[in-house]
């Protein structure tokens, strides 16, 4: 099966996905193409694929993804021998994906199950200043994104709300877990 997280900047996708690998250690992750520079604590081959711009328009000629985007001057892509390869390999997938990435995923791949990751909109803000990997300008055309992104989560199979109260991380990676055992069951028992 195919789980694809989404999530407007800021929402907690990462640190979500990451609580879910240790409850199902046995998926697979994804690992999409970015031309964005590293973070401190990222791996090469394992949070993304960190290439040049060239390299990147390079596999859009080839048709190597099966989504991309262009978002705020660097490019996001999920590699379509990525999908193949861990499809082949009977493991459930996990993708980390942006909102409209996550879309095509359900579009090429109907029986995927796509979670959107709702944080309230004052509290994204200020995630983004405290992450502190972003200048000032780039916070401001995440923040503009945000609405847009917003606007599409009626679209998605799931709306996870992950706030910053007491215990919001928890039940969030929580309702998740819930629903993918819930899609496991249905697929054992051939529904």
């Amino acid at each position: 099966m195919i789980f694809a997280i989404a999530a407007p900047s800021g929402a907690g996708k990462t640190t979500i996905i990451k609580e879910i690998f240790k409850i199902f250690p046995f998926f697979r992750f994804s690992v999409s193409a970015t031309t964005r520079k590293k973070r401190r604590n990222e791996i090469n081959g394992k949070d993304y694929y960190f290439i040049s711009k060239e390299e990147f328009q390079e596999k859009i000629k080839n048709d190597e993804f099966i989504e991309w985007e262009e978002f705020f001057g660097n490019y996001y892509g999920t590699l379509k021998a990525e999908i193949e390869k861990n499809l082949d390999s009977e493991h459930d997938l996990v993708l980390d994906v942006d909102v409209k990435g996550a879309l095509s995923i359900k579009r090429l791949y109907p029986q995927s199950v796509i979670f959107f990751i709702n944080v309230p909109r004052e509290e994204l803000a200020d995630r983004l200043k405290k992450r502190n990997t972003e200048s000032e300008e780039e916070i401001k055309n995440r923040a503009n994104r945000i609405e847009f992104e917003i606007g599409l989560k009626n679209k998605f199979d799931h709306v996870i709300e992950n706030s910053s109260a007491p215990g919001g991380l928890e039940k969030a990676v929580k309702e998740i877990e819930e629903i993918i055992n819930k899609y496991k069951a249905k697929k054992q028992n051939g529904n």
